[in-house]
């Protein structure tokens, strides 16, 4: 795909991701953002995306998101889902429904249809950052600010190059976006290592209230509602847990949980391999990655952990 090729008629663009907004979702969405003001001036381009944690404000244009849904146009001309298929896009999904062209760029196994009218899914992919890089035919067209963007998605879904979705590729891509000469050990240090001082005490809190079980190949942790009120704290700052619970010594399949409402929680789910959390959380409704996945689930932080227990325990048999 060439995303020009796509786009170069069009008046109206959007653009959105999925809800919950990470680092490759973010830094996708502003790299293709950044490119097509560039080259195509003459048209309208509207972000829309649930507001970014404030680690990605060293994003240029990262401003002009329009977090409140409020779209430019009654109908866009084209509108683009990336790192998602559309019925995880929030509120912008009617938009992208409505669109008199729809274009899917996503690398989740669970979305190998993809929903647009044209379609870029690679399940391989490291990130749709990855992607956004290949869909740029003209690559002379990127310079800094586009090629930081697109750096902070890689880094974000790759753990810095340290889980297996990074491939020679990856790499390679990497290289050629450092080469535009961002200072990128900072960029790792501030997007990815960073947290702030709550930050790291609700991550303490959660370590030292997890629970292994199943002979210590899982371990589980949960923030409740009443907790994060305590700490004045939001979803964002509840970044990394679930990667931290996972490099627990033994540990396969890690699941951290936070709470959103009564009897509702927000799950994310991490894997060395030996567990396939995207099929664990497509059983339940969410999806994502082999090693990395997401789901939103009702009931008891019990009820759910056995649930998820069920499901995990297949794949260890």
């Amino acid at each position: 795909m060439n995303i020009y090729e796509e786009v170069k008629d069009a008046k109206t663009i959007g653009i959105s991701g999925h809800i919950r907004p990470d680092g490759d979702c973010v830094g996708s969405c502003m790299g293709l953002y950044l490119y097509l003001k560039k080259v195509c001036p003459a048209a309208a381009i509207q972000v829309m995306i649930e507001r970014p944690a404030d680690v990605f404000s060293c994003i240029r244009g990262i401003e002009e998101i329009s977090y409140d849904f409020k779209p430019i146009t009654e109908k866009f001309d084209v509108y683009i889902a990336l790192d998602s298929e559309k019925s995880r896009i929030g509120e912008a999904e009617k938009f992208f429904d409505q669109a008199e062209k729809r274009i899917n760029i996503d690398h989740h196994i669970s979305n190998a249809g993809g929903s647009g009218d044209v379609n870029y899914v690679v399940p391989t992919a490291s990130s749709a950052s990855e992607l956004v890089y290949d869909v740029i035919g003209d690559k002379s067209a990127i310079d800094a600010d586009i090629a930081k963007a697109l750096y902070i998605g890689i880094i974000h879904d790759t753990g810095v190059f340290q889980y297996s979705n990074t491939s020679p590729k990856t790499m390679k891509i990497a290289a050629e976006l450092i080469s535009y000469g961002f200072d990128f050990p900072e960029l790792i240090d501030k997007t990815f290592y960073e947290k702030t001082y709550v930050q790291n005490q609700i991550l303490g809190r959660a370590l030292l209230e997890s629970i292994l079980f199943m002979d210590g190949k899982c371990i589980v942790s949960m923030i409740d509602k009443k907790t994060m009120a305590f700490y004045n704290a939001d979803s964002h700052d509840l970044e990394g847990i679930v990667s931290q619970l996972r490099c627990t010594k033994g540990v396969v399949c890690a699941i951290f949980m936070y709470q959103t409402d009564t009897l509702e929680y927000k799950v994310s789910l991490r894997s060395n391999g030996a567990v396939d959390v995207a099929k664990v959380a497509s059983f339940f409704g969410g999806g994502g990655h082999v090693r990395a996945a997401g789901v939103t689930m009702q009931g008891t932080f019990y009820d759910i952990v056995n649930n998820l227990s069920a499901q995990i325990e297949k794949q260890l048999k």
